[in-house]
C-alpha cells in the first residue's frame, strides 16, 4: 500500500514527524503558505488562531496535487485554537480524498484537538486520527506512536 504524508509545519514539529515517517517508506510533501504569519508569537497566535477558527484557506505555494498513485493519504497539521491549520484547510479543499484511505496526524502543544477531531470525524468518518503532544524534546515518547505506520 503506497502512502503519502502531506503536511504543514510552522515551528518544525511537522518536519520532525515527516523525517520519522520517511524512514517507513512513506512519501513526503510539505506545503507552505504564500503569506507568512507575523513575527511575534502573540500575533502569530492571534492571526493563526483566528484563521483556524474561521476555517480560512491559506493561499499556498505551488505543490503537487496529484495523489492518484497513493492508496493512503496522511494529512499532518499543527493545531491552532483547537482546530486544523489554515494551510491544511486549503489542502483539504484542493484534494479529492473520496476514494482514498485517509489518516490525520495532529500535533499540538496542548495535547488535545477536540474541535479538529470532531470536524475530521464529521467530514471523514472513516479516517484515523493520531494526536501527538509537542514539543517532542519534552515528550519524546510521542514519536513512538508513529510506529503504527511501519
Amino acid at each position: 500500500m503506497k502512502k503519502l504524508f502531506i503536511y504543514y509545519s510552522f515551528t518544525g514539529n511537522g518536519d520532525v514527524i515527516a523525517d520519522k515517517l520517511s524512514k517507513y517508506n512513506i512519501d513526503i510533501r510539505k506545503i507552505e503558505s504564500k503569506k507568512r504569519l507575523p513575527k511575534t508569537m502573540f500575533f502569530q497566535m492571534m492571526v493563526g488562531g483566528f484563521k483556524a477558527a474561521t476555517k480560512h484557506k491559506d493561499i499556498l505555494n505551488d505543490y503537487d496535487k496529484d495523489i492518484s498513485n497513493y492508496d493512503e493519504i496522511i494529512i499532518g497539521s499543527p493545531i491552532w485554537f483547537d482546530r486544523l491549520s489554515s494551510p491544511i484547510n486549503r489542502v483539504l479543499s484542493d484534494l479529492d480524498l473520496s476514494n482514498k484511505k485517509v489518516s490525520f496526524i495532529l500535533y499540538s502543544s496542548g495535547g488535545e484537538a477536540m474541535a479538529a477531531s470532531e470536524r475530521i470525524n464529521k467530514e471523514y468518518p472513516n479516517a484515523n486520527i493520531l494526536i501527538l503532544q509537542t514539543p517532542f524534546k519534552k515528550y519524546n515518547e510521542e514519536l513512538d506512536k508513529l510506529k503504527i505506520y511501519e
